[in-house]
């Protein structure tokens, strides 16, 4: 009998272990990671390094996260899934305000955003699937999401429908990680108030009296 392939979770879930105390340690590790990072960056270039800063032994570390670029993502996925209840809350037929929102809120956390940028710009090397899966499929989600958002606004007249809420949803998310990065380099970018300029884009035209 064959058995059955292991999934990217799955190999996760055996390190920390099925017992909920492992669970948990694994949970604090990453709710550490990201304060630090949320308030630091990327700092240091190794496991042991980012242990010492997390305060956390580098064996422990080893234990639940046995490749430096596999803990970055998992705190990018927690920290993820940390707003993800947030934005479901959030008006249905929003389309850039979502974006907005996570812009606004991202300001306070600069090494957050650092760590994305710094991430997905190396997702593209050869040897970095882990990173390429996670983006890969985070923009999935987010397009999926956005093209909801915008098919809904088209139904209810509020967003143009001589756009194609595919090509649409791309250059939202496009525009807003682009932004970032921008304001990385120069705090003075407006990330939030260039969003907004899209909602004028997506407008119906006023009709002519």
């Amino acid at each position: 009998m064959t058995a059955a392939p292991v999934q990217p979770g799955d190999a996760a879930a055996a390190r920390a272990g099925s017992y909920p105390k492992g669970v948990a340690r694994r949970q604090e590790i990453l709710t550490r990671a990201i304060e630090v990072f949320a308030a630091k960056g990327l700092e240091g270039t190794s496991l042991r390094a980012i242990a010492e800063a997390i305060g956390v032994s580098h064996a422990a570390l080893l234990h639940y996260f046995p490749s430096r670029e596999e803990l970055l993502i998992e705190v990018l996925k927690a920290n993820e899934t940390r707003f993800n209840a947030t934005d479901a809350e959030r008006d249905p037929t929003e389309i850039v305000g979502i974006m907005t929102n996570a812009a606004h809120r991202n300001v306070g956390i600069p090494g957050m955003v650092s760590l994305y940028s710094s991430m997905l710009a190396g997702s593209i090397e050869e040897g970095k699937e882990y990173s390429r899966e996670y983006f890969s499929g985070r923009f999935e989600r987010l397009r999926a999401k956005l093209v909801s958002r915008i098919q809904i606004g088209q139904a209810a007249g509020t967003v143009r429908t001589d756009l194609d809420p595919e090509a649409l949803a791309a250059l939202v998310i496009a525009a807003s990680d682009g932004l970032q990065v921008q304001w990385l380099l120069d705090p003075k970018v407006d990330i939030a108030g260039s969003l907004e300029l899209l909602d004028v884009i997506l407008a119906p035209a006023q009709e002519k009296k």
